[in-house]
Protein backbone atom coordinates (compact mmCIF):
# COMPACT_ATOMS: atom_id res chain seq x y z
CA UNK A 1 0.00 0.00 0.00
CA UNK A 2 1.57 3.10 -0.92
CA UNK A 3 1.87 5.57 2.19
CA UNK A 4 1.17 8.87 0.54
CA UNK A 5 -1.39 11.35 1.12
CA UNK A 6 -4.35 11.56 -1.77
CA UNK A 7 -2.93 14.46 -2.42
CA UNK A 8 0.27 13.63 -3.04
CA UNK A 9 -0.56 10.78 -5.38
CA UNK A 10 -3.14 12.73 -7.47
CA UNK A 11 -0.43 15.31 -7.48
CA UNK A 12 2.00 12.71 -8.72
CA UNK A 13 -0.40 11.45 -11.15
CA UNK A 14 -0.82 14.70 -12.56
CA UNK A 15 2.50 16.10 -13.03
CA UNK A 16 4.13 12.95 -13.42
CA UNK A 17 1.65 10.64 -15.10
CA UNK A 18 2.28 8.51 -12.38
CA UNK A 19 -0.21 5.46 -13.29
CA UNK A 20 0.65 3.53 -9.93
CA UNK A 21 -0.67 6.52 -8.25
CA UNK A 22 -3.82 6.60 -9.89
CA UNK A 23 -4.16 2.70 -9.00
CA UNK A 24 -3.44 3.26 -5.20
CA UNK A 25 -6.17 6.40 -5.46
CA UNK A 26 -8.44 3.79 -7.37
CA UNK A 27 -7.48 1.09 -4.41
CA UNK A 28 -8.43 3.55 -1.62
CA UNK A 29 -11.84 4.69 -2.79
CA UNK A 30 -13.10 2.33 -5.13
CA UNK A 31 -15.42 0.50 -2.44
CA UNK A 32 -16.03 3.48 -0.58
CA UNK A 33 -17.80 5.01 -3.86
CA UNK A 34 -19.22 1.69 -4.92
CA UNK A 35 -20.44 2.00 -0.85
CA UNK A 36 -22.37 5.25 -1.95
CA UNK A 37 -23.81 4.56 -5.12
CA UNK A 38 -25.07 1.20 -3.73
CA UNK A 39 -26.73 2.97 -0.49
CA UNK A 40 -27.92 5.57 -2.90
CA UNK A 41 -30.69 2.38 -4.35
CA UNK A 42 -28.51 1.69 -7.39
CA UNK A 43 -28.24 -2.00 -8.56
CA UNK A 44 -25.12 -3.88 -7.85
CA UNK A 45 -24.46 -3.26 -12.05
CA UNK A 46 -25.07 0.30 -12.38
CA UNK A 47 -23.42 0.93 -8.95
CA UNK A 48 -20.52 -0.76 -10.90
CA UNK A 49 -20.31 1.19 -13.98
CA UNK A 50 -20.78 4.69 -12.60
CA UNK A 51 -17.94 3.74 -10.30
CA UNK A 52 -15.92 3.00 -13.45
CA UNK A 53 -17.30 6.27 -14.84
CA UNK A 54 -15.93 8.36 -11.80
CA UNK A 55 -12.87 7.34 -11.94
CA UNK A 56 -12.83 8.17 -15.79
CA UNK A 57 -13.81 11.39 -15.08
CA UNK A 58 -11.07 11.95 -12.52
CA UNK A 59 -8.56 10.51 -14.97
CA UNK A 60 -9.54 13.15 -17.89
CA UNK A 61 -10.37 16.28 -15.55
CA UNK A 62 -7.04 15.26 -13.62
CA UNK A 63 -5.64 18.99 -15.29
CA UNK A 64 -8.50 20.27 -13.73
CA UNK A 65 -7.32 19.16 -10.01
CA UNK A 66 -5.72 22.21 -8.13
CA UNK A 67 -2.89 20.73 -6.50
CA UNK A 68 -3.30 23.01 -3.33
CA UNK A 69 -6.56 21.19 -2.87
CA UNK A 70 -7.98 18.02 -1.16
CA UNK A 71 -8.87 15.02 -3.32
CA UNK A 72 -11.43 13.20 -1.09
CA UNK A 73 -13.64 16.15 -1.48
CA UNK A 74 -13.06 16.76 -5.60
CA UNK A 75 -13.67 12.85 -5.79
CA UNK A 76 -16.90 12.63 -4.00
CA UNK A 77 -18.30 15.72 -5.85
CA UNK A 78 -17.01 13.57 -9.32
CA UNK A 79 -19.06 10.82 -7.84
CA UNK A 80 -22.02 12.58 -7.16
CA UNK A 81 -22.36 14.57 -10.49
CA UNK A 82 -22.31 11.36 -12.39
CA UNK A 83 -24.76 9.71 -10.00
CA UNK A 84 -26.59 12.85 -10.67
CA UNK A 85 -26.26 12.66 -14.60
CA UNK A 86 -27.44 8.30 -14.02
CA UNK A 87 -30.72 9.67 -12.91
CA UNK A 88 -31.46 12.30 -15.63
CA UNK A 89 -30.66 9.82 -18.34
CA UNK A 90 -33.00 7.46 -16.71
CA UNK A 91 -35.63 10.25 -16.26
CA UNK A 92 -35.30 10.53 -20.28
CA UNK A 93 -36.45 6.99 -20.55
CA UNK A 94 -39.45 5.75 -18.44
CA UNK A 95 -38.69 2.45 -16.80
CA UNK A 96 -40.88 -0.25 -15.00
CA UNK A 97 -40.77 0.34 -11.05
CA UNK A 98 -39.23 -2.65 -8.95
CA UNK A 99 -41.46 -3.47 -5.62
CA UNK A 100 -38.35 -4.29 -3.02
CA UNK A 101 -40.89 -6.34 -1.95
CA UNK A 102 -41.77 -8.70 -4.60
CA UNK A 103 -37.97 -8.10 -6.32
CA UNK A 104 -34.90 -8.88 -4.07
CA UNK A 105 -31.58 -7.14 -5.14
CA UNK A 106 -29.39 -9.75 -7.08
CA UNK A 107 -26.88 -11.66 -5.10
CA UNK A 108 -23.42 -10.44 -6.03
CA UNK A 109 -21.86 -12.57 -3.03
CA UNK A 110 -22.16 -14.02 0.09
CA UNK A 111 -24.72 -11.03 1.67
CA UNK A 112 -23.74 -9.20 4.97
CA UNK A 113 -26.15 -6.48 5.08
CA UNK A 114 -28.22 -7.46 8.23
CA UNK A 115 -31.83 -6.67 8.51
CA UNK A 116 -31.18 -3.56 10.07
CA UNK A 117 -28.79 -2.51 7.07
CA UNK A 118 -32.12 -3.09 4.27
CA UNK A 119 -34.52 -1.55 6.79
CA UNK A 120 -31.74 2.05 6.96
CA UNK A 121 -31.54 1.01 2.93
CA UNK A 122 -34.96 1.57 2.16
CA UNK A 123 -35.87 3.96 4.83
CA UNK A 124 -32.71 6.75 2.84
CA UNK A 125 -34.36 5.47 0.07
CA UNK A 126 -37.38 7.26 0.66
CA UNK A 127 -35.88 10.53 1.46
CA UNK A 128 -35.46 13.59 -1.05
CA UNK A 129 -32.48 13.07 -2.77
CA UNK A 130 -30.91 16.22 -1.72
CA UNK A 131 -31.07 14.75 2.04
CA UNK A 132 -30.36 11.66 1.52
CA UNK A 133 -27.18 12.24 -0.93
CA UNK A 134 -25.93 14.67 2.31
CA UNK A 135 -26.68 12.04 4.44
CA UNK A 136 -24.41 9.51 2.44
CA UNK A 137 -21.41 11.83 2.34
CA UNK A 138 -21.31 12.62 5.59
CA UNK A 139 -22.42 10.11 7.78
CA UNK A 140 -21.34 7.14 5.65
CA UNK A 141 -18.37 8.59 4.09
CA UNK A 142 -17.41 10.54 7.34
CA UNK A 143 -16.87 14.06 5.51
CA UNK A 144 -17.16 17.01 7.42
CA UNK A 145 -20.58 19.53 6.88
CA UNK A 146 -18.14 21.76 5.01
CA UNK A 147 -16.52 18.96 2.82
CA UNK A 148 -19.91 17.96 1.46
CA UNK A 149 -21.04 21.93 1.12
CA UNK A 150 -18.45 21.99 -1.56
CA UNK A 151 -19.29 18.85 -3.08
CA UNK A 152 -23.02 19.39 -3.89
CA UNK A 153 -22.50 23.28 -4.10
CA UNK A 154 -24.42 24.09 -1.09
CA UNK A 155 -23.48 26.64 1.63
CA UNK A 156 -22.58 24.95 4.72
CA UNK A 157 -25.86 25.78 6.37
CA UNK A 158 -28.16 24.27 4.28
CA UNK A 159 -25.94 21.00 4.02
CA UNK A 160 -26.77 21.66 8.20
CA UNK A 161 -30.43 21.88 7.71
CA UNK A 162 -30.74 19.21 4.66
CA UNK A 163 -28.81 16.35 7.58
CA UNK A 164 -31.13 17.94 10.11
CA UNK A 165 -33.98 17.16 8.53
CA UNK A 166 -32.89 13.58 6.90
CA UNK A 167 -31.96 12.43 9.94
CA UNK A 168 -34.94 13.82 11.53
CA UNK A 169 -37.04 11.91 8.69
CA UNK A 170 -35.10 8.66 9.01
CA UNK A 171 -35.94 8.72 12.86
CA UNK A 172 -39.57 9.10 11.93
CA UNK A 173 -39.43 6.56 9.16
CA UNK A 174 -37.32 3.76 11.64
CA UNK A 175 -39.92 4.07 14.21
CA UNK A 176 -37.14 6.12 17.11
CA UNK A 177 -39.08 9.49 17.15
Amino acid sequence: MDGRTDEALMTAYVTQDDRAAFEALFQRYADRVLGTFRRAGLSEPHARDLLQTTFLHVHRARKDFRLDGRFRPWLFAIAMNVRREHFRRLSRKPEAQLDPELHREPAVGPDTSTAADRLVRRALLQLPDSQREVILLHWYEGLSFPEVAEIVGASHAAVKVRAHRGYEKLRSLLGEG
